[in-house]
């Protein structure tokens, strides 16, 4: 398996391309918006495309995912559809924050522990709700690596101040949810630099197992 990652939208949001280096297929994560630049990124790497994986429904995110499916012809997988909302008034929020945006619905809502395939690779989905309802992570056990959208960040925590967020949900989902995969594994955040979830237990000012002791 391999990873990159190629921020998009003025809110500079990590859009991960990951891949199977034996077949080369692969799937954009979180295809939120600069479709010229994921492309490109794509291209570049030698990716033949299988899919979009969505993590939430915020603008950031997948404000585009829809219509970068609709012109490469792929399927959409995820996230929960308690996130459905989200979605549906991805065209609003958009005139709202002055960028492209438009609603689809998925090709497949995800669940608490679904499987999403890449290639010959196999992704547990791992249901985290707090800063959305319908949020989902990517983990892929064999590499210890997680796509965490914005569950989880190097050093902070997903905002649960928006519709339906809940800021317990969101500690549950990392302490109940995460942790115990393992202190090893690294993840790649909705925004800014990987870390591992050992480092945020260690030092995370919000979950660490000082701060929630």
């Amino acid at each position: 398996m391999r990873a990159a990652i190629i921020p998009v939208t003025p809110l500079q949001q990590n859009c991960s391309l990951i891949w199977c280096t034996r077949t080369m297929k692969g799937a954009l994560v979180d295809p939120g918006g600069d479709l010229d630049n994921l492309k490109q990124a794509v291209a570049k790497a030698g990716v033949s495309l299988e899919k979009l994986l969505v993590t939430h429904g915020h603008l950031d995110h997948c404000g585009q995912t829809g219509m970068l499916a609709e012109e490469l012809g792929l399927p959409i997988e995820g996230p929960h559809e308690d996130d459905r909302f989200w979605i549906d008034r991805l065209d609003e929020d958009g005139q709202r924050w002055g960028m492209v945006a438009k609603s689809f619905t998925p090709t497949r809502w995800l669940k608490h522990g679904d499987t999403v395939k890449v290639g010959e690779l196999t992704l547990d989905v791992i249901h985290c709700p707090g800063h959305t309802p319908g949020h989902v992570v990517f983990y892929h056990a064999p590499s210890r690596f997680a796509i965490v959208g914005d569950v989880l960040f190097q050093g902070s925590i997903g905002r649960t101040d928006f519709p339906r967020g809940n800021h317990q949900d969101l500690i549950n989902s990392i302490t109940q949810r995460l942790w115990p995969l393992g202190e090893d594994v690294t993840f790649i955040p909705g925004h800014g630099p990987t870390s591992t979830f050992g480092r945020e237990r260690k030092t995370n000012a919000f979950v660490s197992d000082y701060a929630l002791s």
